[in-house]
């Protein structure tokens, strides 16, 4: 998306516009369709991210700077010990990106599916490349893999984003929605198919290493209508979650919800305590067993960034 040709306000002029384009500490804002701003930070301003309403001062030309962020309604982002990464704010739907190869992530997946809940993100798990699935073995372990989560009540589509993407399209209307999920799963291609304009690249996969190669390494929001926009993001391995504590994470996992408030203690943090009614139902059966194995690896690492932690 070019700087626009419209016509701008004089310089010191106040506007509000929405980030359309992150570039660490540049960024480009739209004011209006069309009028595009390139701007900078009001001193050491941070957190500004693709997504963000902001308001900016016209300084010459197409030139700006942020010097306001306005409420938002959400933020997706991930979280290490020692930093973050602001993704994108105020989209309503994730899409997480899955493909027959690479191999598919389970945990990465759970981890996204946990900030969405999080967040008040509507997610759809996106299965992509359907058209490379040829062997009646590698059928059912796709359709294995991913019933888990349909069962749940995620909603989960198919495509082939090289043959055709409007099964998708219905999806989109009237939402700002991200594209997620891990290097190589054709998020790029998605892109193209739904915006031939935006002419983002796109990469062969890595039969070797069994991943792909990052082919973004921005964020940008592209419009599809005056009402629908779509946000790509690099792809990423990992997914911290370091924001989030034990009762966020544990609220994250969706089928957990209904034990949550049956145990003995109140402060159960649902790991070892006697009377744990999440514990005893994952005994039972009643709960996927790498989900609670998931929940378990998520409060230890919290742990391990706790003060005094040995």
């Amino acid at each position: 998306m070019s700087v626009g040709s419209a016509k701008r306000k004089k310089a010191g002029a106040v506007l509000t516009g929405q980030v359309v384009a992150a570039y660490g500490r540049h960024f480009e804002v739209e004011t209006a369709p069309g009028t595009i701003y390139s701007c900078v930070v009001r001193g050491k301003r941070k957190g500004i991210v693709c997504g963000d309403h902001v308001e900016i001062l016209s300084v010459a030309g197409d030139q700006g700077i942020i010097e306001a962020t306005l409420p938002r309604s959400s933020l997706f982002y991930r979280s290490e010990i020692f930093r973050e990464k602001l993704i994108a704010a105020n989209v309503t739907q994730l899409i997480f990106v899955l493909a027959v190869v690479p191999t598919c992530n389970p945990e990465l997946l759970d981890r996204c599916l946990i900030v969405a809940e999080n967040q008040g993100i509507k997610p759809l798990i996106l299965l992509n490349k359907v058209d490379l699935i040829d062997r009646d073995a590698q059928k059912q372990t796709v359709a294995r893999n991913l019933l888990f989560y349909r069962e749940l009540g995620y909603p989960m589509l198919e495509v082939s984003a090289k043959a055709s993407v409007q099964p998708l399209v219905p999806f989109l209307n009237g939402q700002t929605s991200l594209l997620a999920g891990q290097s190589g799963v054709g998020k790029s291609t998605l892109l193209n198919a739904l915006v031939p304009l935006a002419q983002q690249a796109t990469a062969e996969i890595s039969d070797a290493l069994d991943g792909g190669r990052h082919t973004t390494t921005h964020v940008r929001l592209f419009h599809l209508d005056a009402d629908s926009s779509i946000v790509d993001s690099p792809g990423f391995q990992e997914f911290g979650l370091q924001q989030l504590d034990e009762n966020a994470l544990a609220w994250g996992f969706i089928e957990f919800r209904p034990f949550l408030q049956q145990c003995k203690f109140r402060d159960c943090r649902h790991v070892s305590e006697p009377g744990c009614r999440l514990l005893q139902a994952a005994q039972e059966g009643i709960f996927d067993s790498r989900r609670m194995a998931c929940y378990h690896k998520l409060v230890k690492n919290l742990q391990k960034s706790s003060p005094g932690w040995k």
